[in-house]
């Protein structure tokens, strides 16, 4: 029996790391969108409201994954990031106040995801959390340099399934599934100044801009990986853009299916006992109580840092790949540092700013959640811009975008307008 057992494991084992191996940008992709500023913003959105807010995890998928899809599809056929093809083919202007509008937005999100990192494991280890926001920024920097691209991508790979200590805690807890689910497939807004800024935050959150530039320069970097530039001609396969969609696909369903988990855990676990506004990372930290007992802080460190670990380098990434094309610089996680060392220096040194967020000794869980509505409110006009580059057939050829992708595109845009438009006006 016990050989038996041991079987099962292994070819499930196999079958798990075949799977994960299968997968590419986009997994990591959907797992960085769920960083600690996003866990943040998830559990405030469920302690405060309780289930109401469940209806934005599948109301913001079909959003979410036309945006990225857009994104990949740009890198793809153009063999460039979304900054290279504003250099190549749009004004300068618009070029660099994109770039310096997502560069900027990117260290704030470092700090605070790096602030959140800390908070938590102080919560474990009675270590200053300076010390640790220090040193969590240096192993990611060791990491970023020092591991070759397919080898980083893996363990990004790995990473993502930390996040699923949220699908846990629902079903060791008594749940009216009934309002769950009503709650999740008709939306409840009431329009107050609050409820707009959460709503915002939400949307920030998972449609966020640094996933734009992220998405397409890695689907390059990927496609450069496997060797598929064949006699100084770029060339983008059937098989490579239905590859592409399903990846992105899946990624941004995983993404989202943990967000609608975190709600409902922080509703069942924090809004119903009264916590309706969380302050500190020991109330986040408090949701996984019911299957963790004293571990629960254990359990909100390893989810935060796991996700902080995975999302950092998105964020450092992006950043790198926005300046670096912009600038002409050498770019590509594949290349030691001494052959792309401009790109490697903007990720250390947007790393190390976002640390030094830390010494104003910010109010990190306001913090988290300010960031996911700064990220709501720039991410419109970023939108716009992807889709008209989707949509110019002088840059897209064949490839540009469809009516379904217009549609959905059209109603991201038109949909994150009206929320940061009521956030400012209610």
């Amino acid at each position: 029996m016990a050989s038996f057992h041991k079987s099962l494991v292994k070819k499930l084992s196999q079958k798990l790391r075949a799977w994960l191996s299968a997968l590419g940008p986009g997994i990591v992709t959907g797992a960085a969108d769920d960083d600690p500023s996003g866990i943040t913003t998830f559990s405030q959105a469920g302690a405060a409201t309780g289930t109401l807010f469940l209806w934005t995890a599948w109301f913001a998928t079909p959003l979410m994954i036309a945006v990225q899809e857009m994104c990949a599809r740009i890198g793809l056929v153009t063999g460039k990031g979304l900054t290279g093809v504003l250099k190549k083919h749009y004004p300068p202007f618009l070029l660099f106040s994109l770039a310096a509008l997502v560069v900027t937005a990117n260290t704030i999100n470092i700090g605070v995801d790096i602030a959140g990192m800390a908070a938590a494991t102080h919560l474990v280890f009675p270590i200053p959390q300076w010390t640790l926001a220090l040193g969590y920024a240096a192993f990611m920097i060791l990491v970023i340099i020092f591991l070759p691209y397919h080898k980083f991508a893996q363990y990004m790979k790995w990473m993502t399934l930390v996040l699923l200590l949220y699908f846990l805690v629902p079903f060791s807890l008594h749940i009216d599934w009934l309002a769950a689910f009503k709650h999740t497939a008709i939306p409840t807004i009431v329009w107050t100044k609050d409820r707009a800024m959460l709503l915002v935050a939400l949307l920030g959150t998972t449609i966020s801009p640094y996933l734009f530039f992220w998405q397409a320069s890695i689907e390059v970097e990927d496609k450069k990986d496997k060797m598929k530039k064949i006699l100084e001609r770029w060339i983008v396969t059937k098989h490579e853009l239905l590859r592409m969609r399903g990846d992105v696909t899946i990624g941004m369903i995983f993404s989202n299916i943990t967000m609608w988990f975190i709600i409902l855990t922080t509703a069942v676990t924090l809004f119903s006992h009264g916590i309706t506004n969380i302050t500190t990372a020991q109330e986040a930290a408090e949701a996984l109580r019911p299957i963790a007992g004293d571990f629960a802080y254990v359990l909100f460190m390893l989810g935060i840092v796991g996700t902080g670990l995975i999302a950092i380098p998105v964020l450092a990434g992006s950043s790198s790949y926005v300046l670096s094309e912009a600038f002409g610089w050498d770019t590509g996680l594949n290349k030691p540092f001494h052959k792309a060392a401009k790109f490697y220096i903007v990720m250390i040194v947007s790393t190390f700013l976002g640390v030094l967020m830390n010494a104003f000794h910010v109010d990190v869980i306001k913090a988290l959640v300010y960031t996911a509505v700064m990220y709501g409110v720039i991410s419109p006009p970023l939108i716009f811009v992807i889709m008209h580059i989707a949509n110019n057939k002088k840059v897209m050829g064949k490839h540009a975008n469809s009516l379904v992708s217009n549609v959905l595109g059209g109603i991201t845009f038109v949909v994150m307008s009206t929320a940061t438009i009521l956030l400012f006006v209610l």
